[in-house]
């Protein structure tokens, strides 16, 4: 029996071509048979290339800029007329270079003066908001900025100041109000950089918002002129007077917590409840975010809605639908103006006006169509929000929730479609799908936003699900029912029973949030993962959701892959601040501090990354550090390193310097040391930025923050 020879090297050659060729087009094949359900990866591909700005070390140049603009067009031109397997491929390429123009253009359209130097002197702006900072302390934000012995064209846009010591006690001589022109004498920075290398960069924030300076006054600000007739700060005002009667109607922080959900004003809320409610995992409730702004058109769309189809006239020949619709449409409007149209609230009001939208079109209103409408709209127009924690919770809780509920829809029609054949099908009572609805949307939203509030806050809510269970009901059958009512209800002068449904409401909520959050273990602090994961967790759960074919599953794998990446995250073994004025040390207890005050935000920071509970004072008492003339000394990596604070710090030196010795002081330095140690003083670190050391065989590895920040528009001049 003769045997098969062996094929020839060309027939061998051909046969890998040809399996080579099949496997490349397996892809191509897969796009192919998902046309027409690709629609929802546009805001992907738009977001990949907003990121991949925003990560980009250096600002590209004019003729790279040129050059990508050119790529996107030949691009879009095959996507339109090139071959038709190749089209969906080219379309996504040209999206992620749209996004990376779309980010650029932004954020050159944007270039405002920033501070170059510390200011300490008059300071004179209209006040355009009145916020609270993180401590607490009433905080305005000023425009139309005056700066003593600065020109105009150097002088910020805007500046944003807080109060404290007798400015807090009494500051104007008349209450602050938007529009109002005050003078005050204030000390003013630049908005601060990374408190650690790769650490969140205020600055980007900061130059987004225009903002070129940030500081404190602690002396009276005085009132130069009454608020000019501005509509945009008319409304600011409206917004401010209505907050106020608010607050005066209903007592408590109830008052104050009703104000800052319909008018956006959260002064009334104390530090002490504000801090329950991230603890309870309810600070969504205090935002004005999609939960409110889908509330309160729900129910003006079914108020609207229900009232007109109780008279057979207008329910049988009108479209009362597309009639609700649009007054549901106007109130969303409404309460964008009024809330002051922030971020946020702009894309809540996006999203409700998409969804609106589709009614008006006779399309299904909840679709992940409609959610990537909403998410093209606010990248094409503010590409930084990508960035934000508070849209990617919220596309992350709306993608997730419209997802499962359309895999509910199909369910449905399938058991509808098998009770149709005879089968038989178990009815539960109507109550207990109400409740189960509530469950499963509590559950699918904190399980969709805990990834992204764990990586930008550092910290989990065990009991975040029990307290949404014991709240949300009321949001949607309570409070914003009872803010509907009091507005109708208010020309008239009877707005007592709204006014009290939100009170009873609220008064329960807040009960709910101080009491789950003073629970023990409420709170699980997290260490801050690196910055490849939640983009890469975020693509993933994209992948398994959207994409239409079994490969889906793929998603979850990388998903997991990048959560399992999370928990291998290595922190500094070694973190210098800026100001020269900590040094933090990883020590097997936690992370040691040289000082138990000062620098409290970056300690803070530091310790939260660390996902350390500890506050700086517990951090500065952990054995590492030893006492020394003028300061506190150790030994990392076989270096001496000396932390000096105070204006003593120079005289210090004689005693502690010497070959080897590295010192870190919060003062300015001699530039040369008396016994050749190493000066790190905050002239020289505001060319480094932060300091962060990691474990190597080789010894300590460095990295600056500056050097990692990169030279980008917002870093520019610091």
């Amino acid at each position: 029996m003769l045997s098969k020879a062996p094929p020839s090297w060309p027939a061998a050659g051909i046969w890998l071509a040809r399996a080579a060729t099949a496997i490349a087009a397996t892809p191509l094949i897969a796009l192919a048979a998902a046309r027409g359900q690709l629609f929802p990866f546009v805001p992907v591909f738009l977001g990949l290339g907003i990121g991949l700005y925003f990560a980009l070390r250096a600002e590209p140049s004019f003729n790279q800029w040129l050059a990508l603009a050119t790529t996107c067009g030949g691009l879009s031109l095959s996507a339109w007329r090139g071959p038709e397997a190749l089209r969906p491929v080219a379309l996504a390429l040209a999206l992620v270079g749209a996004g990376t123009c779309v980010a650029g253009w932004r954020s050159h359209a944007v270039t405002a003066p920033v501070l170059e130097w510390r200011y300490y002197g008059p300071v004179e702006g209209r006040i355009v908001t009145i916020d609270r900072s993180g401590s607490d302390a009433m905080r305005l934000a000023l425009d139309q900025v005056v700066l003593d012995n600065l020109e105009p064209d150097r002088s910020p846009e805007r500046v944003r100041v807080s109060l404290h010591g007798r400015a807090a006690e009494g500051p104007l001589d008349i209450d602050p109000m938007p529009g109002m022109r005050v003078i005050m004498t204030a000390h003013l920075s630049p908005p601060g950089g990374p408190v650690e290398p790769g650490g969140f960069d205020f600055r980007r924030l900061a130059w987004f918002d225009r903002l070129g300076g940030v500081g404190y006054t602690r002396t009276p600000v005085l009132a130069l002129e009454a608020p000019a007739d501005d509509w945009a700060l008319a409304i600011t005002r409206l917004r401010m007077h209505m907050s106020a009667g608010l607050r005066d109607r209903i007592a408590g922080e109830s008052g104050g917590f009703v104000a800052a959900i319909l008018t956006g004003d959260r002064s009334g809320v104390g530090l002490e409840t504000t801090e329950a409610l991230r603890r309870s995992n309810l600070a969504h409730v205090l935002a004005i975010s999609g939960l409110h702004m889908g509330l309160l058109t729900g129910v003006v769309y079914g108020a609207l809605r229900g009232a007109m189809a109780l008279f057979p006239i207008i329910a049988l020949r009108l479209p009362i639908r597309k009639i609700a619709a649009v007054g549901a449409l106007a109130a969303a409007s409404f309460y964008l103006v009024l809330s002051g149209g922030n971020v946020a609230t702009q894309r809540a009001f996006v999203m409700a006006a998409v969804m609106l939208g589709a009614v008006l079109l006779d399309r299904r209103a909840l679709s992940l169509r409609s959610v990537a409408l909403a998410a093209i709209l606010i990248l094409l127009w503010r590409p930084e929000a990508l960035l934000s924690p508070g849209f990617q919770m919220s596309f992350a809780a709306t993608v997730a929730l419209v997802a499962v509920f359309q895999t509910i829809r199909r369910q449905r029609a399938r058991m509808l479609a098998a009770q149709a054949r005879g089968a038989e099908r178990r009815r539960l009572p109507r109550w207990l799908l109400g409740l189960g609805s509530i469950a499963l949307c509590s559950l699918v939203a904190g399980m969709a936003t805990a990834p992204v509030a764990a990586a930008h806050f550092h910290r989990m809510a065990e009991y975040g699900l029990l307290a949404n269970l014991l709240s949300m009901p009321l949001m949607g059958t309570v409070v914003m029912p009872g803010a509907v009512l009091a507005a109708a209800l208010w020309p008239l002068g009877l707005e007592g029973p709204g006014l009290w449904m939100m009170e009873m409401g609220t008064r329960w909520i807040l009960a709910v949030a101080h009491w789950v959050g003073g629970l023990e273990g409420a709170v699980r602090p997290l260490q801050a993962p690196p910055g490849w994961v939640l983009p890469t967790v975020a693509l993933g759960m994209l992948w398994l959701i959207l994409w239409p074919g079994r490969t889906r599953l793929v998603g979850a794998l990388v998903a997991l892959t990048a959560m399992g990446g999370w928990t291998q995250a290595e922190r500094p073994a070694v973190l210098i601040a800026e100001s020269g004025g900590l040094i933090g040390v990883m020590t097997p207890s936690g992370r040691a501090l040289s000082r138990p005050r000062g620098d409290g935000f970056i300690a803070r920071n530091w310790l939260e990354a660390d996902g350390d509970a500890a506050e700086q004072s517990e951090a500065a008492a952990r054995p590492a550090f030893d006492d020394v003339e003028g300061g506190r000394r150790i030994v990392i990596g076989g270096e001496t390193w000396v932390s000096l604070t105070g204006t003593r710090s120079p005289d210090a030196l004689n005693a502690i310097c010497a070959d080897g010795i590295n010192v870190v002081a919060n003062v300015e330095l001699p530039k040369h040391a008396p016994g050749d140690c190493r000066l790190l003083d905050p002239g020289r670190l505001s060319r480094t930025g932060a300091l962060a050391a990691y474990h190597s065989p080789a010894g300590l590895v460095w990295m600056e923050a500056k050097a990692i920040a990169g030279r980008r528009p917002w870093t520019q001049g610091h």
